[in-house]
């Protein structure tokens, strides 16, 4: 990577977010395949392929919604394949991680990465104690 700062993502203690060069306000009034041409190649690429009807759809349910409504009352979506685009940033999306829908508020520092990467899906193992004089086939313990 670059030491330039082009490629600068993020905000210093006083600054105003900015992404490439552009500030929030600047990325939303983009289209979306000028914002694709700012992301990182494989986003890049697949916002330029076409986005999917599903993925359509989301879009244009996050792009007419407003803030304040979506802090209340999460976008349901499996779309974990979704690239966070400037329309989503202040909004709750509720993202599915194979058993639950997982809240997930955007943040700007979220742009150019996909919703499933801030869901994780697997959690970590936690195992039973076994019993005192336990055996070595006998040292499962169930959970529940």
């Amino acid at each position: 990577m670059s030491s330039n700062s082009d490629y600068q993502i993020g905000r210093d203690s006083d600054e105003e977010f900015t992404y490439r060069g552009y500030t929030l306000p600047e990325l939303r009034d983009m289209e979306v395949t000028e914002f694709a041409e700012l992301l990182p190649a494989r986003k890049r690429r697949s916002i330029n392929r076409g986005l999917t009807t599903e993925q359509e759809k989301l879009f244009e349910k996050a792009d007419a919604r407003d803030s304040e409504e979506s802090a209340n009352r999460p976008l349901r979506t499996h779309l974990r394949d979704m690239p966070i685009l400037p329309q989503f940033v202040d909004k709750t999306f509720a993202v599915y991680d194979g058993q639950n829908f997982e809240r997930v508020r955007v943040q700007p520092e979220m742009l150019g990465h996909y919703l499933g990467e801030f869901v994780l899906t697997r959690r970590s193992v936690e195992h039973g104690q076994a019993g005192i004089g336990a055996t070595r086939s006998s040292k499962f313990v169930p959970l529940k």
